[in-house]
């Protein structure tokens, strides 16, 4: 059951939760409201989940990627494994596994996650907009 006002949602959608710069309901949310119930859209959205560790080959574009650029200057750039204090590891574009042991700021890690502004959202929605975002989404036929 959707509880939510679907104007309102489209509002925040537009506005305050600047979806709109990432997603397009002609584009990539064209059909989203058919393809899947309510519940399971909004938890979609609310916490997506992304191919980290996917193979390079993922087409779903929501795979973590990172660089590592070594002290020589070379640097090695794939879907993420692994990331911790003291570790890296990724998967190159040839499919390619790659290991690096860290040690402070040494190699350089950028990591970029297509999926972190919906995580850093989470924390910044009200029931409200999280009804009224649901119930916007459901309309998208």
């Amino acid at each position: 059951m959707v509880t939510g006002d679907a104007k309102k949602g489209e509002a925040y959608f537009n506005s305050a939760g600047k979806c709109n710069t990432c997603h397009s309901v002609t584009g990539d949310l064209k059909g989203v409201g058919k393809k899947y119930e309510p519940f399971a859209l909004q938890s979609k959205w609310l916490q997506p989940r992304s191919a980290r560790g996917a193979s390079p080959s993922d087409s779903a574009g929501s795979a973590i990627k990172v660089t590592v650029t070594l002290p020589s200057g070379e640097s090695v750039s794939g879907t993420l494994d692994h990331v911790d204090d003291f570790n890296v590891s990724l998967y190159d574009s040839a499919g390619e596994y790659h290991s690096f042991a860290r040690e402070d700021a040494t190699p350089k890690v950028e990591v970029r996650d297509p999926l972190k502004a919906h995580r850093d959202l989470l924390a910044h929605y009200t029931d409200a907009d999280i009804h009224n975002v649901t119930a916007f989404l459901v309309t998208l036929k």
